[in-house]
C-alpha cells in the first residue's frame, strides 16, 4: 500500500478519488473551451491544408477522452482510492503557507508594484518562516528588489510593474 493511505482518514483534507475526479472534470473543461475555440477557427481540411483550428481540435479530443477514461476509472472503477489521502492537514497548511502569500504578492505587483511588494514578500518569508532576525530579512528584501531595479530599469532599460493603484517610490524620484 501507499505511504499516504490513512484508514481512518481523519487528517486528510481530500482523498485521491476525489483529486482525481476533479482533475479530470477541469481537463475534461478545458478541452471543451479548445474544441469549441478550434471550431470557431475551422478544424477541417481546407483547399489548401489543415484550417487554423485542425491541430487544436484534435489535441483537444484526446485530451477530452483520456480526461472521460480518467473520470469513468475514479468515480466507478477505483472506488478503494476512497481511502486514500491525497494530502493531510499538515501538509496543506504548509502548501497554503506557501501558495496565499504569492497570491497576496502577484495582487500586491498590480497594486503597488513589483519593488515595494518584492521588499515586503522577501522580508515576512524571512522572519516568519526562516526565522531570521528583523534587521537581516530587511536588508536582504531591500538588496534584491534595488538589484532588480538596478538590473531591469536602469542597465536593460526594461521597465517592471510600479503599480497601478500607488507607487509608493514616486516618493524617492522612480517614475
Amino acid at each position: 500500500m501507499s505511504e499516504h493511505t490513512n484508514n481512518s482518514n481523519q487528517d486528510s483534507v481530500i482523498s485521491v478519488r476525489m483529486m482525481d475526479i476533479i482533475t479530470a472534470l477541469l481537463f475534461i473543461v478545458v478541452g471543451l473551451v479548445v474544441m469549441i475555440g478550434s471550431l470557431k477557427l475551422g478544424a477541417s481540411w481546407g483547399s489548401d491544408g489543415p484550417e487554423a483550428g485542425y491541430f487544436p481540435f484534435y489535441i483537444s479530443l484526446i485530451i477530452l477522452l483520456s480526461s472521460s477514461i480518467t473520470l469513468y476509472q475514479a468515480a466507478i472503477v477505483n472506488k478503494k482510492k476512497k481511502t486514500e489521502s491525497f494530502v493531510d492537514k499538515e501538509s496543506f497548511k504548509q502548501v497554503m503557507a506557501v501558495l496565499l502569500p504569492a497570491i497576496v504578492f502577484v495582487l500586491g505587483v498590480q497594486l503597488i508594484g513589483i519593488y515595494v511588494s518584492s521588499v515586503i514578500y522577501i522580508a515576512i518569508f524571512m522572519i516568519w518562516l526562516g526565522k531570521y532576525p528583523i534587521w537581516k530579512a530587511v536588508v536582504v528584501s531591500v538588496g534584491v528588489s534595488v538589484s532588480l531595479y538596478l538590473m531591469f530599469e536602469f542597465w536593460f532599460q526594461v521597465p517592471l510593474p510600479h503599480g497601478s493603484w500607488i507607487n509608493p517610490l514616486e516618493f524617492v524620484g522612480v517614475q
